[in-house]
């Protein structure tokens, strides 16, 4: 089982470090490949995944409650601990609730599950980012407009994807080829994107950032151990869901704390030690997961 463990996490765990490496000697500016991954490769890999011919949405289906499950408990059971506590919820909230997914999710789906493991892990993404740029959002700032999500890459490729899934609509090979290889971009550039951003880490506020980064894993983790059996999950979506529960806090937690100015030092911390605190959690996860 161990080697298992560290046969999934050590691939991911190479190319952060690299990342991290190289920003350390070069400096890079990510913005425009972030964008790019933004705005282009990850549409296409939440399409070419949930319109995939071998791939059965309709089996999959419990994994959207699951995953929306698993984030409403997460923050229903962190709220309590951030009154408590005497931090702003709309500090705590969002990176208790939003895991990282996309940058360490998808990959370890994808090297402890293979393409269908990993295909239906898409879904479980593509359920927290549609709650991340609404339910999120909202926590943020009440203020929020949702009139920008018509226009969001991610949404038009989820609902695309959606469509096409459930109508049973395939591209032709050479142009879902096409886009699969693209989509395929998105996992390396987000690990080594990460590794970049971790340069950057400060432990400032580091007592708030230490209770986000357990409150993260230790809530999905009793969420989806609530959401299996609520919703009979079969094996496979079991160890799905377990190691959803068991993430890191999402980096899009800190990007989305500077553009509503809550608090972006403080989220700062919990995103980056909770990261850190992945070494601990997403082990026992896929321990757990894997069973």
């Amino acid at each position: 089982m161990i080697e298992r463990i560290l046969t999934i996490i050590l691939p991911v765990l190479v190319i952060v470090l690299i990342g991290w490496v190289y920003a350390r000697k070069v400096r890079p500016d990510m913005q425009a490949a972030n964008k790019l991954n933004m705005d282009v490769c990850v549409p296409l890999l939440v399409f070419s995944a949930l319109a995939a011919k071998d791939f059965q949405l309709l089996a999959q289906w419990k994994l959207i409650p699951a995953a929306a499950l698993v984030v409403a408990v997460s923050g229903l059971l962190a709220w309590p601990v951030a009154r408590l506590c005497g931090i702003s919820v709309r500090t705590l909230l969002p990176p208790v609730m939003f895991n990282n997914c996309g940058n360490m999710g998808l990959p370890l789906a994808l090297l402890a599950f293979g393409r269908e493991g990993f295909q239906a892990f898409v879904v479980l993404f593509a359920v927290s980012n549609l709650l991340h740029f609404t339910l999120g959002a909202f926590i943020f700032s009440h203020h929020t407009s949702f009139a920008g999500l018509r226009r969001n890459p991610i949404v038009i490729a989820t609902c695309a994807g959606l469509a096409f899934g459930l109508a049973g609509i395939h591209l032709p090979d050479w142009l879902m080829g096409g886009v699969k290889m693209l989509g395929d971009m998105t996992i390396p550039l987000m690990l080594f994107a990460l590794g970049v951003r971790m340069v950057n880490v400060s432990f400032a506020g580091w007592r708030v950032g230490l209770l986000g980064a357990v409150l993260c894993p230790l809530t999905g983790l009793a969420a989806a151990a609530m959401a299996v059996p609520l919703l009979q999950l079969d094996s496979e979506q079991t160890a799905l869901i377990v190691l959803f529960g068991a993430l890191p806090p999402a980096v899009l937690n800190f990007l989305m704390a500077e553009l509503y100015r809550q608090e972006p030092d403080r989220m700062a911390s919990i995103v980056l030690i909770g990261n850190l605190a992945s070494l601990l959690f997403v082990p026992l996860g896929l321990a757990f997961a894997l069973q």
